[in-house]
């Protein structure tokens, strides 16, 4: 479902966090098919190597660089976006895309538990995205999206922590993206809902595992919850995130923007 043209992104260079998982390794190919410089990073390299030999299919080798880190380490963070542009140029995208779900109740929480999802999920995002703002500041231009969920707009039961990290990062895309406008710099946020990745078929299964229920018995049923009468496609995600990325969105910022089948309407 290529909707953009291959020319897109041409000369841009995108970095793409959580490229191992499900939207943004999906983010990552339609970026390449735009024409852009990608950086992709994550935490597993077999995925990553994955899925560099499918960007080679959609543009030159020459135009990915891979670098697999764990960017809840501050140093870590710096070299990654040094490495970065000294390899692809200046980062003029940025996806932040890395994060882990967390689905405990308040009366079973552990601090731990809890610092080591808000680490990921909010500290590394809000860290990074200093480090990748301070060189946009410098060219006067960007654009970075971040990814949060339907879960940064609205509570559910069992998911305090992980609701708290992207209503957190929703906070965090606003008030951002007020001083980084005075740059040149756009700063927006995507919110699926549940999204046909293997995070979210987990978020469905333990769903059905609270209720009784088999997986296929909860996916009707969340499915027919939905306007839409589906879930989300991880393509459709990554195809809202390329157009923010581009010139089209330049009037957008401090948006929240939600793709989920019409589940929440506000």
């Amino acid at each position: 479902m290529m909707i953009f043209s291959a020319t897109a992104l041409k000369n841009e260079h995108v970095l793409i966090t959580g490229a191992t998982g499900g939207i943004g390794y999906e983010t990552a190919k339609v970026i390449a098919a735009m024409g852009a410089l990608v950086t992709i990073t994550g935490r597993n390299e077999d995925k990553l190597e994955c899925l560099r030999k499918e960007l080679e299919e959609v543009t030159e080798p020459g135009n990915i660089y891979v670098h697999a880190t764990d960017i809840t380490s501050e140093q870590a963070r710096y070299r990654l976006v040094e490495d970065a542009t000294n390899k692809l140029g200046f980062i003029s995208g940025f996806v932040n895309s890395a994060g882990v779900a967390g689905n405990k109740k308040v009366a079973d929480m552990e601090e731990e538990f809890l610092n080591k999802l808000m680490e990921l999920n909010y500290n590394a995002a809000v860290m990074l995205s200093k480090h990748v703002y301070n060189k946009m500041i410098e060219k006067q231009r960007g654009a970075i999206v971040n990814v949060s969920s339907l879960s940064g707009l609205r509570g559910t039961f069992a998911n305090t922590s992980y609701a708290a990290s992207k209503f957190a990062l929703i906070g965090f895309t606003q008030s951002f993206a007020v001083e980084a406008i005075e740059q040149g710099v756009r700063v927006n946020a995507v919110c699926p809902g549940f999204v046909n990745t293997e995070m979210g078929q987990q978020a469905i299964e333990r769903k059905a595992n609270r209720n009784n229920r088999t997986y296929d018995e909860q996916m009707e049923i969340v499915k027919a919850g939905l306007p839409s009468s589906r879930i989300t496609e991880p393509i459709e995600v990554a195809n809202t995130i390329a157009y923010l990325l581009t010139d089209a969105a330049e009037n957008v910022v401090g948006e929240s923007v939600k793709i989920s089948g019409g589940s929440v309407m506000r």
